[in-house]
C-alpha cells in the first residue's frame, strides 16, 4: 500500500534549485505551485533581478534584489521581501520594499502601489489566479522603468516634486540612492 508520504517523496521534483524537503508534512496547494513556479521564474528573471531563499524549505519567503541599469534609479540596489500567503494563487503575495527610496509608487515605509498586487483593481490589471510570482518580479522591476506611474501615486510628495521640477526630483532620487541603495 502506497502512503501519502511515499507518494509525495516520489513526486518531489529533482532539481538543483529550492525544493520542499520534509514530505511527511501535508503539502499545501501554495507550496506545490511554488515548486513549479520558482523553477520557471529562475529561468526567466530579468537581468537586473535576483532572488534568494533564506530557507529553501520556505519557498513562500522570497528575497528579491532589483538593480536597475537605466532610469532615475540606475546604480542603486533595492531589496524586496515577497511573502506568498496560503491563499495563493487566489490572492496576491504580500510585497514590501526594504530599501528606503524616493519613488512615486513606493512609499518611504516600503508600501508599493502596483495594480498587479491588488486583489480588486479598478483597471482590470489586478491580481488574477492566472498570475504567477514571475509576473510580480517583472512588475517590481518595471516600477523602475516603464511602469513608473505619476497618475496613481503612493508618494504624493515625490509626484509633486517631479511635476514641479524634474531636475530636483532627479537629485532627490540620487541622494536617496547614494544614502540607502548603493551597491
Amino acid at each position: 500500500m502506497i502512503t501519502l508520504t511515499r507518494k509525495l517523496k516520489k513526486e518531489a521534483p529533482v532539481s538543483n534549485g529550492p525544493q520542499i524537503i520534509d514530505a511527511s508534512k501535508r503539502v499545501s496547494i501554495r507550496d506545490r505551485l511554488l515548486v513549479k513556479e520558482v523553477q520557471e521564474m529562475e529561468q526567466t528573471l530579468p537581468g537586473t533581478c535576483s532572488v534568494k531563499f533564506e530557507n529553501p524549505d520556505e519557498l513562500f519567503n522570497i528575497s528579491l534584489t532589483v538593480s536597475p541599469d537605466e532610469g532615475y534609479w540606475a546604480g542603486g540596489t533595492f531589496y524586496f521581501h515577497i511573502y506568498v500567503t496560503e491563499d495563493y494563487n487566489m490572492a496576491p503575495p504580500e510585497v514590501k520594499c526594504l530599501t528606503k527610496l524616493w519613488h512615486p509608487n513606493i512609499s518611504e515605509d516600503g508600501d508599493i502601489c502596483l495594480s498587479l498586487l491588488r486583489q480588486n483593481s479598478i483597471d482590470s490589471l489586478g491580481w488574477a489566479p492566472t498570475r504567477r510570482i514571475k509576473d510580480v518580479v517583472w512588475g517590481l522591476n518595471s516600477l523602475f522603468t516603464d511602469l513608473l506611474n505619476f497618475d496613481d501615486p503612493l508618494n504624493l510628495q515625490a509626484t509633486e516634486l517631479y511635476l514641479k521640477d524634474k531636475e530636483s526630483f532627479r537629485q532627490k532620487v540620487n541622494d536617496y540612492v547614494k544614502q540607502y541603495a548603493k551597491r
